[in-house]
């Protein structure tokens, strides 16, 4: 009988296995507010996951101990726990420290000795019941009651947070973990705002050497709507830059369905994180994927066969083993949307892109490489300088580096490229004197009409505010300039030194007017910054490329109509093929033109190709 029951707890594990992706693993996170109600398996938490399961392929939950001031009883949490493993999924534990999350977030004070002791609290007892936890966003404080004020002392908010929550992490959360139970691994969450961490005492710089490991908000919801308006890039950058801070030990993306206007923008979260090789997604939370599903879901541009098909989606599924049904909940967007990746998410290499230095706890042109993102351009941030490149971007952030200059100029005289933004120009010009005399003035332009290395005007469909940037005649030139009436200022700059090339990149006033430059003029910036890249692309703005280094890549368009694309790559490529549908388009080549700026440029293979509204297509270069 024991070798009975030996055999078919096996059988059952191997069921469950063999229902996971192949490329990365399921979470779910579920809340405290939920969890405590996980007790009443029959009625609630029985049917709920259910109809989950049925519709997605899930290998681990996360169980919240506490949020909000409220705690998990040690009968519920045992409960729930034998629920889940018993059926072969994967359980760790969640902390989420908020003191009231309707409350503008309101966190704990890390130097009141009460909270301090019930934060501690929180960890052993977490600990205590998982081998691994990890806590939800909200491991930071904007705590500024008159114990913290005297604390603090004639530190700035930033410096005071940032080394208190160091001490934190030690002291309250890992080292009273590992007592509790010596083989926990303790993860730290870090959202979405990457930018304005340090103000709030997250630190990317220490932090991720205290912890076990990292993890990713990749969430982005709707950029005009949800008040951070984080561009839908985000969602892939982010993930390559805290993999850059932590190589290794980013265990994955985290993607809510919130303030997603249609079921496209959920799917898109969601495959984008897995773009940048997340090895785990997290569904947050175990109630909002029980929403059930609605008409407005489906977006106007559907019965076009984009990538997420929201009529395919639709049809009968049941990973439960029963009758096949039709989906219910928008956890068969997410079902739907990694059974597409997964087929094909194998075959693509390590992501590739164009290095851009971001110091530790900079602050500058917030979120702007998730802005370049949307216009052709992958990126790679990076927390120390990339020296090792041809050509790296430097944006405004660079700045907290008190070296920059000296460093641009090593990276010149080696022969190298540097592009360097509008932004870091104010703020470095005095000293890049001895490499190009420029001014970033205090003075604006509004510009509708560009020129792009030739002298065809090219008139756009909106005016753009930029900054005027003046510079020597002769001593450097525009490559893209914008006009307005009789005069013109650089959108795109390029200076020679020693046997290197500075390029300026101009940023308008507004970071989403770049999606408002013409074709003409994005394809030069493309040119110039993803020079050492097997391919860039050509077209509008709202279309996305990810690199990778076996030579395949993925054309994305956030574009709500159908667009034409081209892809350029060097001429001992001459084909490229869709590989999901197998379709191969051929090159045509390219010569250069005569043009100052054309005349030293390779010829290049030349690929035309169209993208279906919010879709993306994944090709091999061969």
């Amino acid at each position: 009988m024991k070798l009975f029951a030996v055999f078919v707890c096996t059988l059952l594990s191997y069921c469950c296995a063999a229902q996971h992706y192949n490329n990365f693993k399921v979470s779910v996170y579920c809340r405290a507010y939920e969890v405590r109600q996980m007790g009443d398996t029959n009625n609630y938490l029985k049917p709920l996951w259910n109809e989950i399961s049925r519709q997605l392929k899930v290998d681990k939950v996360y169980l919240e101990t506490h949020r909000d001031l409220i705690v998990v009883n040690q009968d519920t949490l045992n409960i729930a726990k034998k629920f889940f493993k018993d059926r072969g999924i994967e359980v760790a534990g969640g902390i989420t420290l908020t003191i009231s999350e309707p409350n503008r977030f309101q966190t704990f004070c890390y130097s009141n000795p009460d909270d301090r002791k019930w934060i501690k609290h929180l960890s052993e007892y977490t600990a205590k019941n998982f081998d691994e936890f990890i806590l939800d966003d909200f491991f930071f404080t904007n705590c500024k009651d008159d114990g913290a004020i005297k604390d603090k002392g004639d530190r700035r908010w930033t410096q005071y947070r940032l080394s208190l929550m160091t001490e934190a992490a030690k002291s309250l959360i890992v080292d009273p973990a590992k007592a509790a139970n010596p083989k926990v691994k303790v993860i730290v969450k870090y959202p979405n705002w990457y930018e304005h961490f340090a103000g709030m005492g997250f630190n990317l710089e220490t932090e991720p050497k205290i912890f076990d490991g990292v993890y990713t908000g990749t969430e982005t919801r709707d950029a005009v709507t949800s008040a951070q308006h984080l561009q839908p890039y985000l969602g892939y950058n982010i993930i390559r830059y805290y993999e850059n801070i932590a190589p290794g030990k980013n265990g994955g993306g985290w993607v809510d369905p919130f303030a997603s206007n249609y079921a496209d923008r959920y799917a898109e979260q969601l495959w984008i994180t897995l773009f940048a090789k997340a090895r785990e997604q997290t569904l947050f939370d175990f109630r909002s994927i029980t929403r059930p599903i609605a008409a407005t879901d489906r977006a106007a541009w559907q019965g076009q066969h984009t990538s997420f098909d929201y009529d395919e989606m639709m049809q009968p599924q049941n990973y439960n083993g029963g009758a096949p049904a039709r989906p219910t909940t928008i956890a068969r967007f997410a079902g739907y949307t990694f059974e597409k990746i997964d087929k094909f998410l194998g075959a693509l290499g390590n992501p590739v892109g164009i290095k851009s230095y971001k110091p530790y706890h900079s602050v500058g042109e917030d979120f702007l490489q998730n802005f370049l993102g949307m216009i052709g351009l992958p990126m790679d941030m990076r927390p120390e300088f990339p020296a090792e490149d041809s050509i790296i971007l430097l944006t405004e952030e660079a700045k907290f580096d008190d070296k920059i200059v000296d460093k641009i100029k090593k990276q010149l005289t080696d022969g190298k490229t540097v592009v360097i933004t509008s932004g870091l120009l104010k703020n470095i010009q005095d000293k890049l004197n001895d490499i190009v005399e420029l001014r970033y003035t205090d003075r604006k332009a509004i510009v509708q009409d560009y020129t792009a290395g030739t002298f065809h005007l090219i008139h756009a469909d909106k005016p753009v505010l930029i900054p005027q940037i003046n510079y020597i005649t002769n001593d450097s030139w525009e490559i893209v300039s914008g006009i307005s009436g009789d005069n013109g200022w650089p959108i795109l700059h390029t200076a020679d030194y020693s046997k290197g090339h500075l390029y300026i990149l101009t940023i308008p006033d507004n970071f989403s007017d770049l999606y408002n430059l013409p074709v003409e003029a994005l394809n030069k910036i493309r040119q110039v910054l993803g020079g050492e890249l097997n391919v860039q692309i050509e077209g509008p703005s709202k279309i996305s490329l990810y690199v990778y280094d076996n030579n395949t890549f993925i054309a994305e368009s956030f574009l709500d109509t159908e667009t034409v694309v081209k892809a350029v790559t060097p001429t001992s490529f001459n084909t490229i093929t869709d590989m999901n549908s197998g379709a191969v388009i051929n090159s045509e080549l390219r010569k250069p033109g005569f043009s100052y700026t054309e005349k030293n440029l390779s010829a290049k293979n030349v690929y035309t190709f169209t993208l279906k509204p919010h879709s993306f297509r994944v090709f091999k270069i061969k």
